[in-house]
């Protein structure tokens, strides 16, 4: 079987240079770059972070001689699957790489008892699972920003990239990595609803590869059973049934009371409505008057207008994997990576990325 000083090879000679070039290129000694050619030497951490930024390889492959199978899908899928899944494979390749240097992905799955029954009901009971995470972690659902309490309790990645109107998120999912990547939105409580149900694919451990959903909505795609957990999950875990009764069982509950619980659960009202009508907490009535409650008239009667422009705002901005971002920066701080991949991340030019850190300047992302 071919090694990874064999790969190296290979690389070199595809490149073009000497082997001497080659190793100043990858700042590296040509005595040194002989013996780990000839197996006398190994290469580091950083000789092979090098080594793929050089050649446009993957660490990972210098190592293994795998292709990850995104890299195949990201060349053969095109529209805004084929978008969502080049970003998958962008930030899951750069994971496995930061793994292969010292730096696996934190993920934690929560400990959950699955007794059978239906597949919803399956949902339900991953979703008090997850809500234990989150509470045993001292946080609270309540909070706004979702994508960094799921990457804090559960460790996951989670990106926000543009991947058009007509795709919702994926969830990938191997040994090496669990990444979730939202498509930015106007309509932020779709986003917060997509987040939910990628995680339940990645706790139910749906797909060994990538979970593609281009409409969590979708009546079609509902009819998957793993759908149905997914869904089932994500209305469970980011609508509580013991909350929704609590604010019931206040009494009085009308449309004011229903705008402001919508509000406090960043839901749509609709999704609220029908989570409501599930749990048997108001009659189809009801529900049929809540559903035709926008979200923009239930933040005027909850008096949460300024907060809904925010989170539509925050939703519509792309968002790197912020736990990538700190093992990258940290691999570069070890000396185990280049500057390169951390710059990529945050969206900066290499040399003022550099620049910036050496003079202690802030660094402004967007090239």
């Amino acid at each position: 079987m071919p090694s990874a000083s064999d790969r190296v090879r290979d690389l070199i000679q595809a490149s073009g240079l000497s082997q001497r070039d080659f190793a100043l290129r990858i700042g590296l000694d040509d005595s040194k770059l002989s013996k780990s050619l000839g197996g006398t030497r190994r290469f580091s951490s950083l000789d092979l972070a090098r080594i793929a930024e050089l050649c446009e390889v993957t660490v990972d492959w210098l190592i293994t001689g795998e292709e990850p199978p995104l890299a195949l899908a990201a060349r053969t899928t095109g529209g805004s699957a084929g978008a969502a899944i080049k970003a998958a494979k962008r930030y899951s390749t750069l994971r496995s790489d930061i793994t292969a240097l010292g730096y696996p992905q934190p993920w934690r799955t929560p400990t959950a008892r699955i007794n059978g029954g239906t597949w919803a009901a399956q949902g339900e009971q991953l979703a008090k699972a997850a809500s234990a995470e989150v509470t045993q972690a001292g946080r609270t659902l309540d909070e706004a920003d979702l994508p960094k309490l799921i990457e804090h309790v559960f460790g996951a990645d989670v990106a926000v990239a543009e991947l058009g109107a007509d795709f919702d998120g994926l969830a990938v999912s191997s040994p090496e990595v669990k990444l979730i990547v939202l498509s930015t939105s106007h309509v932020p409580a779709r986003q917060r609803f997509t987040l939910a149900h990628e995680l339940a694919h990645l706790i139910a451990d749906d797909d060994q590869g990538v979970h593609l959903d281009r409409d969590v909505y979708d009546k079609v795609q509902s009819r998957d059973p793993t759908e149905q957990r997914a869904n089932a999950f994500a209305a469970a875990f980011l609508m509580p049934a013991e909350r929704l009764t609590r604010a019931v069982d206040t009494g009085g509950f009308g449309e004011t009371d229903f705008a402001a619980l919508a509000c406090e659960l960043a839901v749509s009202p609709s999704a609220l409505a029908i989570r409501l009508l599930k749990l048997r907490l108001i009659d189809a009535g009801t529900c049929d008057r809540f559903k035709a409650v926008s979200a923009a008239k239930a933040a005027t009667l909850a008096g949460r207008g300024e907060e809904l422009s925010r989170r539509t705002a925050a939703a519509a901005i792309p968002r790197a994997p912020g736990l990538l971002v700190r093992d990258t920066y940290a691999a570069y701080e070890a000396g185990r990576s280049t500057l390169r991949p951390y710059a990529a991340l945050i969206d900066v030019e290499v040399e003022d990325l550099r620049d910036a850190l050496e003079s202690g300047s802030e660094v402004h992302g967007g090239k």
